[in-house]
């Protein structure tokens, strides 16, 4: 066993063992770890505020408003109007939806959000078409997605055995379950490698930001949803003060960005 492999076991929150990452039960254990994680609650309390800003920054509103891959998300107690869903069924979830798939009518969406689940897509251009097929005119995505800098590729390439961060990956799609083998550098071949790419199969949608987070540091240290939190409590403000003082390198160091997609607007 290498050491990388004896420190992700060591660290491996225990309830995680055995149990099926495609699975049920998985949603539910980290439904329990998220409850017991305070500073890892902050992490997914600052993600939901930078969804609705961007999506009051730059969708057309109005219309419902999607929460994708929502697993053990609480946007909604955050965001009351949210319809959540997700690919597997899960308590609290108010639709299972694949986003490949959508069970949802034309036009009818003025914003999906997705946390972490854009690079679980086995098929990420049918996910834009449905985009374009269920966006209203001006509405839009807010994904937030894993970073590629060089801090993010160490982390990502180490930190799962389920999932890959494989940048020369040539195509986008995979074979892969709901959480088994994704390729968690999916939004970097696709944004910045294939961005012109991108831009020629989806005539009708626009890259509007592209922007590295600065939170990576509580992320890290609450454990995620599948390690142990390396820190107390009481230190939180002291995290979040070095977040704020390292900004200026988050390219380097940060390990999440925020990405924000429109439909065009009708001409």
């Amino acid at each position: 066993m290498s050491f990388i492999a004896f420190i992700r076991k060591i660290l491996m929150d225990p309830r995680l063992e055995g149990v099926d990452v495609d699975s049920a039960e998985l949603v539910e254990v980290h439904k329990t770890i998220l409850n017991e994680k305070p500073l890892m609650n902050q992490v997914f309390r600052h993600f939901y505020t930078i969804c609705l800003d961007k999506a009051k920054k730059h969708f057309q509103m109005g219309k419902d408003e999607v929460e994708i891959g929502a697993g053990v998300s609480f946007f909604k107690s955050v965001h009351p109007q949210l319809i959540t869903t997700d690919i597997k069924d899960a308590v609290g979830l108010d639709k299972v939806l694949d986003a490949m798939n959508m069970d949802l009518p034309n036009d009818s969406v003025s914003a999906f959000y997705g946390i972490n689940c854009f690079h679980h897509f086995p098929d990420p251009q049918q996910f834009f078409n449905e985009l374009n097929r269920t966006l209203v005119y001006g509405g839009g995505c807010v994904l937030i997605e894993p970073h590629h800098g060089p801090f993010a590729r160490f982390v990502y390439k180490r930190l799962f055995t389920t999932e890959t961060f494989d940048t020369t990956q040539k195509d986008w799609t995979s074979s892969s379950g709901p959480m088994l083998g994704a390729n968690q550098a999916l939004s970097y071949m696709v944004f910045r490698r294939d961005l012109e790419l991108w831009k020629v199969k989806n005539p009708n949608l626009e890259l509007i930001e592209v922007k590295v987070l600065n939170n990576y540091l509580q992320y890290l240290l609450s454990g995620g949803l599948n390690f142990r939190s390396l820190v107390p409590n009481f230190m939180v403000p002291l995290v979040r003060f070095t977040e704020w003082f390292l900004t200026p390198i988050n390219h380097i160091t940060g390990l999440h960005k925020v990405i924000v997609i429109r439909k065009k607007s009708k001409v």
